[in-house]
């Protein structure tokens, strides 16, 4: 019985960091460029039931063979493995703004902050009071050769991160880069992403890996907000169920305990 406390609880944890995970895309739904996680859980190892004393074939009081002493399996509740993020692309949204960009394909903006360099999806950029292309939070926008400076706001960007001014004279190239493993980037808050040793370092995309930039355009959230509301749900009628299973254990136990135990 005290297993089966073991088994709910488990699987009540289980599915508090999926509502927390939900929770979160459904907060950040509107965010330009947010990629939902996904809490993905696991079972423990399986526990293999033995008849006891019987553990090779026998032979019952009816006189047949009974080769079959595994009663069967018994499950040991569930654990959260990890929490992925969702790097599918989201809609475009058209703003016609200058400043704001979006990739069309796989691929990060590089930014750069106090901490150094940190990736991101959100091109909802703005050029700041130095003249350089930032992010909203004041992170300059790298570009090949560095910080982008910007003189003239009448500036545009073709699909392969050029930037020209208005006299159409070359300024620098976005730093547009990927990395071998994107799935494991670290999310830092603030649409920005950092590598890890998994991930791998970032390198700058080339030829036909290269994602193309769509000036004028924002990428949306991936968050189907139905699909998460479905999940929210789902996640809470799980929730109960484990919690009704530990409840049903303990009046079991107190019954144990308040009959069984004093009888004898």
């Amino acid at each position: 019985m005290i297993r089966g406390w073991y088994i709910g609880a488990s699987g009540m944890n289980a599915q508090q960091n999926r509502l927390d995970a939900i929770s979160n895309n459904l907060a950040n739904s509107d965010t330009t460029g947010y990629k939902k996680d996904v809490a993905i859980s696991k079972s423990f190892s399986e526990l293999l039931i033995r008849r006891m004393n019987s553990d090779g074939v026998t032979k019952n009081s009816f006189g047949s063979q009974d080769a079959a002493p595994i009663v069967g399996k018994l499950g040991l509740g569930v654990e959260t493995n990890e929490l992925y993020t969702n790097l599918e692309q989201g809609s475009f949204k058209d703003t016609s703004s200058n400043t704001d960009m979006a990739l069309s394909d796989e691929g990060f903006f590089t930014v750069t902050t106090p901490e150094g360099e940190r990736y991101t999806r959100n091109g909802n950029f703005t050029i700041g009071k130095e003249g350089f292309l930032e992010t909203k939070d004041g992170y300059p926008v790298m570009g090949e050769k560095g910080k982008i400076s910007i003189e003239d706001s009448a500036f545009t960007v073709n699909e392969d991160g050029i930037l020209f001014d208005s006299e159409m004279n070359e300024i620098d190239r976005l730093k547009i880069v990927q990395f071998d493993n994107s799935r494991y980037l670290n999310k830092q808050g603030t649409s920005l992403f950092k590598s890890t040793d998994i991930s791998g370092e970032a390198y700058i995309s080339e030829g036909k890996n290269r994602a193309s930039v769509m000036q004028g355009y924002l990428e949306t959230s991936n968050v189907n907000v139905v699909n998460e509301m479905v999940n929210m749900i789902e996640v809470n009628r799980a929730y109960e169920a484990n919690q009704k299973t530990i409840q049903a254990e303990d009046t079991m136990m107190s019954t144990l305990w308040s009959k069984v135990a004093i009888n004898t």
